[in-house]
């Protein structure tokens, strides 16, 4: 098995250097070297299986465990061409049950558990730029999901799975968030009665709740916590401040004037 550090290096040189003009170059060159550097017996065409046939259509790749049954598909796309791609290759997931699909140019691999809920974009669990990213996050990514021992042990889907989760639940609460605050800018007493002892101690006098209550109900559709509002400029000085500057810069010694008197 290659080293994949090195597959990697080698790969983003050709990519800098505009090497992958066509699909089929994209694939023997980023795609196929890849694999080998993650385990994958690339020679084997029961395991590594192109252009697999699939009811009178074409998977650019099918990564096979046990040999000959789809476990990931691989679907490769010129730069500039990807429309529509995501969709095409949930469809061609679906008709095998596969569990893990990816969808790449050589640069940027996006990687999908098509069974899992929500529209493509949301069942998208990483998407790696390999140019962009790190070295080590590069292999460390690859790895986890396409590394050839841990798909045929199960261990690379799992890992998909529970990334999707992650990122369903972050998804999920950033949608709740603006909710969450409106509520509790408007139903909770704690918020109303803070608010009030901050107001009473810069005036030193504490509004009745209801006052306060209407304030943050008047906010609680902004999404962003009351009372901000945009820095306003400095007023101008008045003709006496502006005479009274100038005055004192008339009579202040300069920095670097020494005097003695005797």
């Amino acid at each position: 098995m290659a080293d994949l550090h090195a597959e990697i290096s080698e790969v983003r040189q050709a990519l800098l250097a505009g090497q992958f003009a066509s699909e089929a170059a994209i694939s023997q060159g980023a795609v196929l070297r890849l694999l080998n550097g993650l385990g994958w017996p690339t020679w084997t065409t029961t395991v590594v299986v192109p252009e697999f046939s699939l009811q009178g259509r074409r998977v650019d790749f099918a990564l096979c465990h046990p040999a000959g049954k789809p476990a990931v598909f691989v679907e490769v796309k010129q730069f500039g061409t990807t429309d529509g791609a995501e969709r095409q290759l949930f469809e061609y997931a679906f008709h095998v049950g596969v569990p893990l699909a990816i969808l790449t140019n050589g640069r940027e691999w996006s990687f999908f558990v098509p069974g899992e809920q929500g529209d493509y974009g949301e069942r998208r669990v990483y998407k790696l730029d390999l140019v962009e990213r790190e070295l080590d996050e590069c292999v460390n990514r690859l790895k986890r999901y396409l590394s050839y021992p841990d798909v045929c042990s199960g261990l690379a889907i799992e890992n998909a799975r529970l990334d999707y989760r992650a990122v369903s639940r972050e998804r999920e609460i950033r949608l709740k968030l603006p909710e969450a605050w409106r509520q509790l800018l408007v139903e909770d007493e704690f918020v109303a009665e803070l608010l009030a002892e901050r107001v009473e101690a810069l005036c030193g006098y504490k509004p009745v709740l209801d006052t306060v209550v209407e304030f943050l109900r008047a906010h609680a559709s902004s999404g962003a916590p009351p009372g901000a509002g945009p820095a306003r400029a400095a007023p101008a000085p008045t003709q006496p401040q502006r005479l009274m500057t100038t005055a004192l810069a008339d009579v202040a010694p300069s920095r670097n004037e020494i005097g003695f008197e005797l």
